[in-house]
């Protein structure tokens, strides 16, 4: 027997990935998840690729990942992704403390953040 398989969340012609504790604050990240969002997956690619921001390399690989898994695990298009979703989460955040003057404490936080990006194919404009 054995329990029964959960239906999947996502429609037949949609495929995700989650990056999971990228170490920069969600506020931050979003900037990059607004760049990407509703995109064609190539335009969006070519944009993290030039962005300055440092967290760009974590959100391409991410968005890569669910291109691959459009493509190997549920045989969709590559050519005609979009990205459909691009939603940010918050993490942990970790306390530390920075030494001020006349020995008091300074409190450092460092957030960390979720990502989760999903791909749909759409159909390609019959020109």
């Amino acid at each position: 027997m054995g329990k029964q398989q959960t239906p999947r969340a996502l429609k037949d012609n949609e495929a995700k990935a989650v990056a999971r504790m990228l170490r920069v604050s969600p506020q931050k990240l979003n900037l990059l998840a607004q760049l990407i969002r509703g995109k064609k997956v190539d335009r969006a690619l070519a944009d993290l690729e030039f962005s300055r921001k440092r967290i760009a390399l974590d959100v391409k690989k991410t968005l890569e990942s669910a291109i691959a898994n459009a493509e190997n695990n549920h045989d969709l298009d590559v050519d005609d992704l979009v990205v459909a979703e691009a939603h940010v989460g918050k993490a942990l955040v970790m306390k530390r403390f920075h030494a001020r003057a006349r020995g008091r404490a300074g409190r450092v936080e460092k957030p960390f953040a979720n990502l989760t990006i999903v791909v749909r194919e759409v159909e390609a404009a019959k020109a």
